[in-house]
């Protein structure tokens, strides 16, 4: 069964429609993220999947059944919000136990319910604590443990590593997929952070301006993109712009300012004399030029040195700076600065699409 789904959610703010005839489902025990820049209405989708907002139009469903004539405190779904909003004034106890006391649960009851939960979060015997002695990473877990502790069929996570520094962030992003695992509670996931959807969601649907572009495996979305505003969304990508020449047996010949390159067309709007967009992952480009694959010309501009994920910067004849993948296992690898270079790919490792109008 799908813990949640939303069929055609649309919400308006006047002529303004934040979100826009929005349809999918989350099944049971899934993490599922949705991604997208900020403004896209992402955070409004997931308002109204609270309650906190009513939508235009659509229905809402919660284990089968709608929810829209319920009342927020009334669906059995629960939000971490960025900020955490824990209560200050409250101990970790009394803060993990404050859903349960609005209940009205016995008091033996919630002590247990309180020391178990901390238990599962790895975090026993904090009951004392005031949440100013907690770290960063601790707050997000007794947040997870406030609303986990009520066991909700959702649960809502709206940005909530936003507030994190990236180390922090880093670690916390298994942790929450962890938590998700040990808890087994359907997990909505909203975000602007491609690397935290690819990372802990079983899917994740990619959201532009209202509307849902693709939902797929982070797999799918990355090597499998459905549209050129995902295939630059997710994950990094060198660009270019130009027009098709010609097409055969599904590739795509297009001129652009750096010369023909030969990219795979995706979608039956690529054709001859259409202006598109070729993608290409860094990972794909290497130093040389593959069998009957696409060649550039250039010079190295810079080494960003990232371990493992170590990049060269190579600008190309008509001043682009092309991103290449480039394991760095002596520091520097013979390259230098203003090294003469030829890069290439196989033709199937890029994408064309239609340029958005």
């Amino acid at each position: 069964m799908d813990d949640l789904q939303c069929d055609g959610l649309t919400k308006r703010f006047g002529n303004f429609t934040a979100v826009n005839d929005v349809s999918f489902a989350v099944p049971s025990g899934s993490f599922f993220s949705i991604l997208g820049p900020s403004g896209c209405g992402k955070t409004t989708l997931m308002r109204m999947i609270a309650g906190f907002e009513n939508p235009s139009k659509g229905d809402i469903k919660i284990k089968g059944n709608s929810v829209l004539a319920t009342p927020p405190n009334k669906r059995n779904v629960k939000m971490v919000f960025q900020h955490l909003a824990l209560f200050p004034m409250m101990n970790v106890g009394e803060n993990i136990a404050y859903g349960l006391r609005c209940r009205g649960e016995p008091k033996a009851d919630i002590a247990h319910k309180v020391a178990a939960v901390l238990e599962r979060i790895g975090l026993p015997g904090v009951e004392e604590k005031e949440v100013a002695q907690l770290s960063g990473g601790q707050k997000q877990r007794i947040a997870i443990a406030r609303c986990m502790v009520l066991e909700p069929d959702v649960l809502l996570l709206d940005e909530p590593l936003g507030a994190l520094d990236l180390k922090l962030r880093e670690r916390m992003k298994i942790e929450l997929k962890l938590l998700q695992h040990q808890f087994d509670t359907t997990f909505l996931y909203i975000t602007h952070d491609q690397s935290e959807a690819l990372v802990m969601s079983d899917n994740v649907a990619v959201m532009n301006a209202g509307r849902f572009e693709q939902i797929g495996t982070p797999q799918e979305l990355y090597h499998s993109p459905a549209s050129g505003f995902v295939a630059g969304f997710v994950g990094d990508t060198n660009r270019w712009k130009g027009r098709v020449v010609s097409i055969a047996d599904g590739a795509a010949k297009v001129q652009t300012a750096a010369g023909e390159i030969v990219a795979a067309a995706s979608g039956e709007d690529v054709a001859e004399g259409v202006e598109v967009d070729v993608f290409v992952r860094p990972e794909a480009i290497e130093l040389g030029v593959p069998e009957n694959g696409n060649s550039l010309r250039g010079k190295v501009d810079s080494l960003l040195f990232n371990g493992a994920n170590s990049r060269i910067l190579v600008r190309i004849a008509d001043g682009e700076l092309i991103e290449v993948n480039y394991p760095v296992m002596d520091g520097g690898g013979g390259l230098s600065a203003g090294d003469d270079v030829e890069i290439g790919w196989a033709r199937e490792r890029g994408r064309c699409f239609a340029a958005a109008r």
